[in-house]
């Protein structure tokens, strides 16, 4: 009975991923490009990030996920300029994904500590499905011939980012517009999911403020408020502190059924490294170990910069 229960799971997602198609992570509030195009060039240095996740352990045909970001400032940090290639398994689907960002900010005051930027994202998701490891109660079941095994499709997302050393603020659609292999774009945002599209519109929504709790403790609340038009609404609301400037402690709830702790160390200026572990109150949770998600970050030229403020985001 268990067996039947994750095949019928695993099956329901892969179909649904045509219009669940944007991925989950959770250490997003340390890593905000993945959310917001806009984000790109944010810091005074350019910055990679390194990304693996291991969603539901022990469920059969649970997502894995593989991400890398590299971003940074150019022109005197006008401009930014990053890149997410993402590779994500799920079932009997293989996702590949790849983004170029941009980005132009601006200055809303002399000293540039109040700034507003615009994001733009380019790229494109490559879809391929493995008929051959697909369980079916029937050979031949045309419900499964009749799937596209590969497809190609072009994206473009958007993003505005608001940001001080102490605040931020954000609006992103990841994927405003996206095309099939003939190139029709098939973004419904009022659509409530079918055969007639492949991608919805995905509204993301974002802030966060930290708070000098005392010389040595540093709070950062934040939220991301997700709207998808085929699914509830769901919110995250986080809690990070932030110890000795060295190691950030934090947990988030979403509404969604998970509760997520997180832990992330500045080892040097330039190294970090975070892991978080959600833990699943829904009936896939009664199946799994939770979900592990691990990450290492490098900051290029942190030491030669000295900047006028930490940044916390």
């Amino acid at each position: 009975m268990k067996r039947l229960i994750t095949i019928s799971i695993v099956a329901f997602l892969s179909a649904s991923l045509w219009s669940q198609q944007e991925l989950l992570v959770s250490q997003y509030m340390f890593n905000g490009l993945f959310i917001n195009p806009a984000y790109s060039g944010s810091h005074e240095y350019w910055e990679a990030t390194a990304l693996h996740r291991s969603q539901w352990v022990n469920f059969d045909g649970a997502p894995v996920t593989q991400m890398i970001e590299v971003d940074g400032p150019l022109a005197n940090r006008k401009l930014g300029l990053g890149a997410i290639v993402i590779h994500d398994d799920i079932g009997d689907t293989e996702q590949f994904e790849f983004s170029a960002n941009g980005s132009y900010h601006l200055d809303l005051d002399s000293e540039r500590k109040n700034r507003l930027s615009f994001g733009l994202r380019i790229g494109f998701t490559n879809y391929s499905f493995r008929f051959d490891d697909t369980k079916v109660f029937e050979d031949g079941d045309q419900v499964f011939q009749d799937q596209i095994s590969n497809e190609f499709v072009p994206k473009v997302g958007a993003g505005v980012y608001y940001y001080t050393d102490k605040m931020y603020a954000g609006v992103s659609v990841p994927t405003l517009f996206a095309g099939d292999n003939a190139l029709s774009f098939q973004v419904d945002s009022n659509s409530t999911g079918g055969d007639e599209t492949y991608f919805e519109n995905h509204l993301f929504i974002n802030g966060g403020y930290v708070i000098d709790a005392s010389e040595n403790l540093k709070v950062k609340p934040n939220i991301l408020i997700k709207y998808h038009p085929s699914a509830p609404l769901q919110v995250d609301i986080n809690a990070n502190f932030l110890v000795y400037e060295k190691v950030w402690i934090g947990a988030s709830y979403r509404t969604s059924a998970d509760l997520v702790g997180i832990v992330e160390f500045n080892v040097t200026p330039q190294i970090r490294i975070g892991y978080s572990y959600d833990f699943t109150f829904n009936d896939i949770g009664n199946y799994s170990n939770g979900s592990h998600e691990v990450m290492l970050g490098y900051n290029f030229g942190k030491e030669i910069i000295k900047m006028k403020s930490p940044r916390y985001f």
